[in-house]
């Protein structure tokens, strides 16, 4: 095939109208992609809350063993 005709080729298969069938299975696979990134936004989310809430347990029990009050002044 010749450059042209390869473009040519090209350009029709942009242009032409798409089926149902293509346009559905489209707006499938770009919701599944979807879904796997909030997934990993929400393991993500999760793993920080954990994190936290470890770290705030960790410096509350510091801040008693050295301060007489156990409060944050």
């Amino acid at each position: 095939m010749s450059f042209r005709s390869t473009t040519i080729k090209y350009i029709k298969e942009v242009m032409r109208a798409r089926t149902i069938h293509e346009v559905i299975a489209n707006e499938m696979r770009e919701a599944h992609l979807r879904k796997l990134e909030a997934e990993t936004a929400s393991e993500y989310a999760n793993a920080a809350i954990q994190y936290n809430e470890q770290r705030i347990d960790r410096l509350k029990a510091r801040l008693t063993e050295h301060t007489e009050e156990g409060d944050y002044a």
